[in-house]
């Protein structure tokens, strides 16, 4: 005698034996949907849903040996479009599909014909399992969903771009757009330059006051300033330093880069690019641009981030007219969205390089801070501010490749290069020191002072 016997021909007059089988089938249903209507009902709709959950397995099983040996070809497949779309239909499909066989199971079970005293607990165990599972798929869906509508908004679908000399730099740029000012301006520039096989980076800080600056030959802006901008005070806005280029080409010279929208970029970033490639010496593949306006908002949504303030950093700026001001205090504090903005924003009794400092130290945290757990279980929240809160040029066809790349970098400490007082003066650059002092921070062990 076969175990489909009695579950499929059972004795309907023995409630124990009705009980036993009960439990039998939603056990199967729970451990390979599809099994419970193979050996007592529909063997046509069982082998759909086993068919489906050892597929569902199979995939699961690949994927995680894929993971295992190539992590960056796991990350490029959930990050594209395509792959997406096609997860979130597989996933809703699916869980559709165990909806059908977990209510199809509880009507093979004939409740009635049960136990009185089991019969609560038979159908409260199939329903949680139910809810649990469907639940977990159908926000899976949801996740996925976001993320093909979030990854498609922020990133570009330009053509990756190689290493140069091993590395890639990506131009990080703070956009201050608060409600007191009239558009987007830099309020902090840097250039992470990431070893592109180890994940090695170093961050080079450059003051907003830096004055004159030059540009590559390449760059249309060179034929307007061939000794850099604001040298001799020359310029077409107010004040001639390295964060005006922005505003000065955005206003007047937007013209100057007639391809920057249609590379998901704008003008002025493109200028700002070409600014800080003449200042370095470098190469600049990508650019990231924060809007702080929405960036507490990230914060939030990432649950907050670990700070250890170093000294009172005031909140609103100056202290009001009642001398009464918020401070974050001193010491190791979990800063939520709010306190976190002002913390990189605060310019009261400190200086602009200060300032700079805590931004660096911000950005560090939450890279050290971010893991797979987090960004799953708050990811929409994440996607609705990572669209409001960044813009960039770099490929979604390359996201895969720098997740992974990302995930080697929090495993080093990142090394930081500020090109402000004492090692540089902004009102008179050395730019053959500037340029040695990168290759040092970048090639530490080949780098030589200019003429050695």
């Amino acid at each position: 005698m076969t175990i489909a016997t009695p579950l499929r021909h059972p004795d309907a007059t023995s409630a124990r034996t009705m009980t036993k089988r009960g439990w039998w089938l939603v056990t199967l249903n729970v451990l390979l949907p599809g099994s419970a209507q193979v050996v007592a009902g529909n063997r046509i709709l069982g082998r759909v849903g086993v068919l489906a959950t050892l597929t569902l397995w199979l995939l699961a099983i690949a994927t995680l040996v894929v993971y295992l040996l190539s992590p960056a070809a796991i990350y490029t497949l959930f990050t594209q479009s395509g792959s997406l779309t096609l997860v979130q239909a597989l996933l809703i499909a699916y869980a559709v599909l165990w909806v059908l066989l977990t209510l199809d199971t509880l009507r093979l079970v004939r409740l009635v014909r049960t136990a009185p005293n089991s019969r609560g607990w038979i159908a409260a165990f199939s329903v949680l399992v139910l809810v649990g599972i469907t639940g977990t798929a159908g926000y899976a869906s949801v996740v996925a969903g976001s993320a093909r509508g979030a990854l498609g908004d922020i990133f570009s679908a330009a053509a990756s771009q190689p290493p140069v000399d091993g590395r890639y730099n990506i131009m990080l740029l703070g956009g201050d757009a608060g409600p007191d000012r009239q558009g987007l301006r830099p309020d902090s520039m840097s250039i992470v330059s990431i070893d592109a096989d180890t994940g090695q980076a170093v961050t080079i800080g450059l003051p907003r006051d830096l004055d004159p600056v030059p540009f590559p030959k390449t760059s249309p802006l060179y034929k307007e300033y061939p000794d850099g901008y604001g040298y001799h005070d020359r310029c077409d806005v107010d004040v001639c330093q390295l964060n005006s280029i922005y505003t000065e080409v955005e206003s007047y010279k937007a013209g100057l880069y007639p391809d920057a929208k249609k590379n998901s970029s704008e003008p002025g970033i493109e200028a700002m690019r070409d600014a800080l490639e003449g200042a370095t010496g470098l190469t600049i593949q990508y650019y990231v641009l924060i809007d702080m306006q929405g960036f507490a908002d990230l914060v939030d949504a990432l649950g907050g981030v670990d700070i250890t303030v170093k000294e009172r950093i005031p909140i609103g700026g100056d202290e009001n007219l009642n001398g009464v001001v918020e401070w974050i205090e001193p010491g190791a504090r979990h800063l939520d969205g709010y306190h976190a903005q002002w913390y990189a924003r605060a310019r009261h009794g400190t200086s602009d390089y200060d300032r700079m400092a805590r931004q660096r130290e911000l950005q560090d945290a939450i890279l050290k801070q971010v893991n797979p757990v987090n960004v799953v279980t708050k990811f929409q929240d994440i996607a609705k501010a990572g669209t409001q809160v960044m813009k960039t040029d770099i490929p979604q066809s390359m996201l895969g490749y720098f997740v992974d790349l990302g995930m080697k970098t929090r495993r080093l400490p990142v090394h930081q290069l500020e090109l402000v007082p004492p090692t540089i003066d902004p009102s008179q650059p050395d730019y053959a020191q500037i340029h040695t002092l990168v290759r040092q921070a970048l090639h530490p062990a080949s780098a030589k002072p200019a003429g050695s």
